[in-house]
């Protein structure tokens, strides 16, 4: 029971193509296969031109944060 036999799949097979039609189904395939390939040569392209360097980060001065002056209330006593 836990494993599905070849009639299994065959029923499913046949329920997919009275679903989608052999036509969609072959359609979706080849847009499938155009999405790989063009997947495949924009990596080709990124290899091919590598990404010119960065500029150096600015250098940000490190400068002390003002000390909050104590008002009358939290004056020491």
């Amino acid at each position: 029971m836990g494993s599905m036999s070849i009639w299994h799949w065959v029923i499913v097979a046949l329920v997919v193509l009275l679903l989608f039609g052999r036509g969609r189904i072959s359609e979706m395939m080849g847009d499938l296969a155009k999405g790989i390939k063009s997947f495949k040569k924009g990596l080709a392209d990124d290899d091919a031109n590598p990404a010119t360097p960065a500029a150096p980060p600015a250098q940000v001065s490190q400068q002390a944060a003002p000390q909050p002056t104590p008002t009358a209330d939290q004056a020491p006593r």
